[in-house]
């Protein structure tokens, strides 16, 4: 079961990376995902570019219907997380996306593939802040055990 696992998470990474490098190639735009929702939400002044982003967005969405029609089992929800902590993380993460010009997928992804020092000091910081968060949350706070 555990190699069927080490298959799976090849099997995404090369389609992100592969997906990632398409869309460069094919449109010249980076696979950031906060910025393709964003732009779809305010596309009204660029409607030509609004069907690509919402193509792309959906590919994703039908991508991970397909895993779970595959066969795949679910992986367990975060129920003994309070909304109000996962609300805060949701505007935290949309925050640090906008104060870091991007996302983890397109500094994290599109940025570390083009070499970018900014997209490598930005997942630094995405990475340094997530590890520091979890620690406070898990342990500090006491929420994200299984048995919480």
């Amino acid at each position: 079961m555990q190699s069927l696992s080490v298959f799976q998470a090849l099997l995404g990474g090369a389609l992100i990376g592969s997906a990632a490098a398409l869309l460069l190639w094919l449109t010249g735009h980076v696979a950031g995902i906060s910025g393709i929702i964003a732009r779809v939400m305010f596309a009204f002044q660029k409607p030509d570019e609004l069907f690509w982003r919402l193509a792309f967005l959906l590919g994703i969405v039908l991508g991970a219907k397909l895993y779970y029609l595959g066969g795949a089992e679910p992986t367990g929800g975060r129920e003994y997380f309070p909304m109000w902590l996962l609300a805060l993380a949701g505007v935290l993460v949309g925050f640090g996306a906008a104060l870091g010009k991007g996302c983890t997928s397109g500094h994290g992804v599109c940025g570390l593939g083009r070499l970018s020092v900014r997209s490598l000091v930005a997942t630094l910081v995405f990475l340094s802040v997530a590890i520091l968060t979890t620690t406070v949350v898990r342990h500090v706070f006491g929420f994200g055990g299984a048995h919480a």
